[in-house]
């Protein structure tokens, strides 16, 4: 009798929880999990989670000292809410969390620089080493600099907002340890743009890209991991079978759990490195110039920049409602 879909995945892909939620990671014990500024944001909405939220800007508020700006708390808040998220996660998970770097910092390699090395640093002052910890870097050029430099520090990088071949190679060629190259959003885009309403499983666009990423990187040796993200259904992800890393939503890991059948694994290093593949040096010009052609790349790129940096707003205007409500219980107990 065959196995549920989630166990069979197990044996051959690395399965990481998509989610904020701890009681989710809890349920389908993957062995590493994913988060970002809507997930983030997401999970502290939620009222099991008021109580870190609470702590984690009261702390921040202190100690900055009195008279602190209110956008400086709630930067500071934002980041060590995002570090206590991952060390609640890192409670339950046998490997490594991501945790995302600003995303309005997406064109400032200094800046994404300062703010990872700093992640690192609130996740070592609690006793965590950086080989549990993956940032997580939006896959600019200046993105994908910040990340090589980060690398050679030790600190590892898992590149997101990843949705072509040039982005991913730069990231290879840059020594990267992970992407995450987003399926499900390369499929929105060709839906939109063919006004087809679906496409079978193996020839969805998100998963012919991801297909081509893998093989492109076993074919030539490359160390950097694949790891598929953003997953609107199961197709998609069982076409993936075989890939490093998959990281996917609570929904359709109930979903696997949930469905009994045969998996197959669909993609094999050993065949990729038999493949005839043209190898592609990636410099900035090549880079720019290749990310200008491929419209679907350009677009969805901006589009999940702005997306994470409509998140990280909400979420800071969450705080500083919250903030807000903190200070008048503080004054009406006194």
């Amino acid at each position: 009798m065959s196995s549920n879909l989630l166990e069979q995945l197990k044996k051959m892909t690395v399965v990481v929880a998509d989610t904020g939620d701890i009681g989710a990671i809890a349920k389908f014990t993957p062995r590493d999990a994913t988060t970002n500024p809507s997930l983030i944001t997401a999970a502290a909405q939620m009222p099991e989670y008021q109580e870190i939220v609470n702590e984690t800007l009261l702390k921040a508020k202190q100690d900055l000292g009195a008279g602190a700006k209110e956008a400086d708390i709630l930067s500071l808040a934002f980041d060590r809410l995002a570090v206590a998220f991952g060390l609640k996660i890192l409670e339950i998970i046998p490997g490594r969390v991501s945790t995302e770097v600003d995303a309005r910092l997406s064109y400032d390699t200094e800046a994404t620089l300062n703010k990872a090395r700093n992640l690192i640093a609130q996740y070592e002052a609690a006793g965590v080493g950086k080989e549990r910890v993956l940032i997580k870097i939006a896959s600019t050029w200046e993105g994908i600099r910040a990340a090589e430099i980060l690398e050679k520090e030790g600190i590892h990088c898992n590149l997101t907002l990843l949705f072509g071949i040039h982005q991913a190679i730069a990231c290879a060629e840059a020594g990267i340890t992970l992407i995450s190259p987003f399926v499900g959003r390369i499929l929105d885009w060709y839906k939109k743009e063919t006004g087809r309403d679906s496409y079978a499983p193996a020839e969805d666009p998100g998963v012919v890209s991801v297909t081509s990423i893998y093989n492109y990187y076993k074919k030539f040796g490359y160390k950097t991991e694949v790891m598929g993200a953003s997953f609107r259904n199961l197709g998609e992800i069982t076409e993936l079978a075989g890939s490093d890393l998959l990281t996917i939503s609570p929904q359709l890991l109930s979903e696997l759990q949930s469905t009994i059948g045969e998996l197959p694994r669909k993609l094999d290093a050993d065949k990729a490195a038999a493949m005839s593949i043209e190898k592609i040096t990636i410099d900035k010009a090549t880079y720019d110039k290749m990310h200008a052609e491929d419209r679907m790349a350009s677009e969805k790129l901006d589009e999940g920049i702005k997306g994470f940096t409509k998140a990280l707003e909400t979420l800071e205007t969450l705080l500083a409602d919250q903030l807000a409500k903190l200070g008048a219980a503080t004054k009406k107990a006194a």
